[in-house]
């Protein structure tokens, strides 16, 4: 059966109610009425019988003042009563409310009265404190089975966070203008350094290590990742304002505006129909046989593509990455009904002779994207064509055409029509004139924008949070086997008491596949969100977190992913509607049955789990574009089969980048597997942006590119590593330093010595000095 079109648009995240509800677990649910009853014990005896809901709001002030003062007491137990109270006005006093919209309508007034009264700043400190528990930590450590229950505080604390941050990201039409003016106060107290001289984003990135490291098993790392998430999301900007201020980049580097706005032009893009399986083809071979004559007459010049098409994949979705992509022929060669030709080849339909030619608009014309050259592309191409023409080159002129036959004149004028600057190249640029010419360029004025403040935050400790993140994500992949030395991700879901009936077991079951969703879900959102972020940034930010992620075997990982049933990953149904909150708060809970749990929800695909998969996807583009050593990892890995079977996914922007991944790798794939996959190489054409003088179908240059994955990486470390010195370094221009040149002054200076140089002291005399022959007449001759 042909998968249907998915119906899902691609966004920063899903909606509000999805957010929230993914940030519980199934077996948070009983604390729930827990924080109610906190608030109500407490509230009953300030409120003297009245609702939350008809205070005034100087009298919801004040009672938010009296918690802020009970959350400074040193009983333990008590400031985690005052934390679940606060909680509750967070979640949107439930309990007086008769809908959903009223929920958040109420969790959202409170959030900003919350933040108003200067909530986040005391429980910012509450969460230091509880990160540096080390007596928590060790008892943790101690303990064989790890629990709800060791997370409690960090959970209440973590969830507060989330909600605000959240709630106040997200935009509203009806927001009042002061909460206008809240949001882009917290926006830029998150994205400063005012906790402790450092972002916010940096506290939790340390949490993230320090429970990768084993040193905090009992950290509830789902809320750690979503709100670390959300707040570089919030910090830093989403897609959308990304496009604006790479807009804004180009317009101060005077370069011209983009050909197009690439989140539009994927948004109107329209889904391919997967290439057919092997049983597919056969089916249709023996309908051909029985009705071939009638219908042989129709085929078009233009669907012999269709009718080479030799489909490599079994129908069963579990064949293994080590299948050689060149062998994998089925031998079987089908012809395809043109009736039931793919949308990829057919032309469109002529319109109508009556209807008049302003309605032809309707009709998309061309290609999706405008092609694009750039200037490196140009010179080669003169290059080639003066040493075949004239018989010499002429370095970098792309201006001088002298000599050279008509047609190139006018393929070089074509060329430069399409010319494309990328930010990135000007930056790369100005690097180099600066490490140059450091004292005529003098010093760089460096923006402190957010990005830049997260990232100087960031680089002392960078290869550890990448390592920590691509470990999270290894454990919560779903391809991923259960080793006793993998971390436990599963801290704040397992219950205290470990399911005895089936349908706990059931519901356990949903709720832990629900929780690993999640957690790839912010992963890979966060890392796409820095990679793009430090990519406009500065080229060599996005280069060194790109080489972290790559040394630290992220393209395996993410072939890893995805080499499993990826259509039934992402129709998975691990959720339970009635479970979901804030619908669980406001309506009756029904009882719950096996049939309803596997029943699950009807909705046709599920969204965080397609969303994670194209960002795992954008990622591996941002890690190989442009990178050969990389490509040829593709390569290596033999990604082309495990991607290919991604196609079966009919939506179109994640259609679009698996293109692009096998586009990168076509000309090393061989000619046997570009003939097998025709209707591949056709969806590439129509939906991939096109570089004029890419040869990316045939592969003419194959034997003139080595591969040396050392060499490439090692010339990009070493530019990473001068600009890392030249902008963060602390003791800057060290070669332009004044140098000491008097000996009674040099000798004078005090020096320190480790303690164990005194006790060595003698023979490292004997063993430097003394057993050392020193020719004496070498000073006196010339050299």
């Amino acid at each position: 059966m042909e998968s249907p079109n998915l119906e899902f648009e691609y966004g920063d995240s899903d909606m509000l109610t999805a957010e929230l509800s993914e940030l519980y677990s199934y077996t948070e649910e009983p604390e729930f009425a827990l924080n109610r009853d906190y608030f109500e014990e407490d509230f009953r005896s300030h409120a003297r019988g009245r609702r939350w809901t008809e205070l005034t709001v100087d009298e919801q002030r004040t009672y938010v003042m009296r918690l802020l003062d009970a959350l400074e007491v040193t009983d333990r137990d008590k400031r985690l009563k005052v934390a679940r109270a606060i909680l509750y006005l967070a979640q949107g006093v439930f309990d007086e409310c008769d809908t959903e919209v009223d929920v958040l309508h109420w969790s959202r007034h409170n959030i900003f009265l919350l933040y108003d009264m200067g909530i986040f700043t005391a429980l910012l400190e509450l969460l230091s404190m509880e990160i540096d528990n080390s007596q928590a930590c060790s008892s943790a450590v101690r303990k064989p089975a790890i629990s709800l229950a060791d997370s409690t505080e960090l959970r209440v604390l973590l969830s507060i966070m989330y909600l605000m941050v959240e709630t106040v990201r997200v935009q509203t039409e009806d927001d009042r203008p002061e909460w206008r003016a809240a949001r882009e106060t917290f926006k830029n107290e998150l994205g400063s350094p005012l906790y402790n001289g450092e972002p916010f984003a940096l506290l939790l990135f340390t949490m993230v290590t320090k429970f990768c490291s084993m040193n905090a098993p009992h950290f509830p790392m789902k809320k750690v990742l979503l709100l670390l998430w959300k707040t570089v999301l919030f910090t830093l900007g989403g897609f959308e304002e990304l496009q604006q201020m790479k807009v804004g980049a180009r317009e101060r580097l005077s370069l011209p505006p983009l050909p197009e706005d690439s989140i539009k032009v994927v948004r109107a893009m329209r889904a391919a129909s997967p290439p057919a399986s092997a049983m597919e083809l056969i089916e249709q071979q023996q309908q051909q046989k029985r009705g071939r004559r009638s219908r042989r007459p129709l085929v078009k010049q233009d669907s012999l593509d269709t009718y080479n098409e030799r489909d490599p994949f079994k129908n069963d979705d579990s064949r293994d990455e080590e299948d050689d992509p060149e062998d994998t022929d089925s031998g079987i060669e089908g012809e395809v009904d043109p009736l039931d030709r793919d949308v990829i080849i057919q032309p469109p339909p002529p319109p109508p002779p009556l209807r008049p030619p302003t309605e032809r608009v309707n009709f998309p014309k061309g290609l999706p994207w405008a092609p694009k050259v750039r200037e490196k592309d140009i010179e080669h191409f003169l290059e080639t064509s003066r040493n075949k023409f004239i018989g010499f080159t002429l370095g970098n002129d792309t201006e001088t055409l002298v000599g050279l036959p008509r047609p190139i004149h006018e393929s070089v004028k074509t060329l430069k029509q399409h010319k494309y600057v990328s930010v990135s190249e000007i930056q790369i640029k100005r690097e180099e004139d600066l490490l140059q010419c450091p004292l005529s360029l003098g010093e760089e004025e460096v923006e402190e924008t957010p990005a830049e403040i997260l990232y100087v935050g960031m680089l002392p400790s960078l290869s550890q949070y990448v390592i920590a993140l691509l470990k999270l994500l290894l454990a919560a992949a779903p391809t991923s086997k259960a080793k006793t030395d993998s971390i436990n991700i599963l801290a704040d879901v397992l219950p205290e008491e470990m399911p005895i009936t089936v349908l706990q077991s059931m519901k356990l079951g949903i709720d832990v596949n629900r929780h690993k969703e999640i957690i790839v879900k912010a992963i890979s959102a966060l890392l796409l969100l820095l990679l793009k972020h430090l990519k406009l940034n500065h080229i060599y930010q996005f280069e060194i977190v790109s080489q972290h992620l790559v040394f630290a075997n992220c393209i395996p990982l993410i072939l890893k992913f995805f080499n499993q049933n990826i259509m039934s990953y992402i129709s998975a149904k691990n959720s339970i509607c009635v479970l979901d909150f804030p619908h669980c708060v406001v309506h009756e809970m029904p009882e719950l049955t096996a049939e309803s749990l596997e029943a699950g929800d009807n909705n046709q695909f599920c969204w965080r789990n397609l969303f994670s998969c194209i960002n795992l996807l954008r990622i591996l583009n941002k890690l190989t574009k442009w990178k050969h050593s990389r490509t040829m990892m593709l390569v290596v890995f033999k990604s082309a089969p495990i991607l290919k079977r991604a196609l079966k996914v009919k939506q179109a922007m994640m259609q679009l980048y698996v293109l692009k991944l096998l586009k990168i790798q076509t000309k090393y794939l061989g000619r046997q597997w570009r003939k097998s996959n025709m209707k591949t190489m056709s969806a590439i054409y129509q939906k991939v942006r096109h570089r004029l003088n890419d040869d990316w179908a045939y592969g003419n240059d194959i034997d003139a590119r080595p591969w040396d994955f050392q060499a490439e990486e090692c010339a990009l470390r070493e530019s990473i590593e001068k600009f890392n010195s030249r902008r963060y370094d602390k003791n800057k221009n060290g070669d332009f330093a004044p140098v000491d040149n008097c000996l009674q002054s040099v000798l004078g200076q005090r020096v320190e010595l480790p303690e164990d140089f005194h006790y060595s002291y003698e023979m490292w005399l004997e063993r430097e000095v003394f057993s050392q022959p020193i020719q004496w007449e070498g000073l006196l001759q010339n050299p």
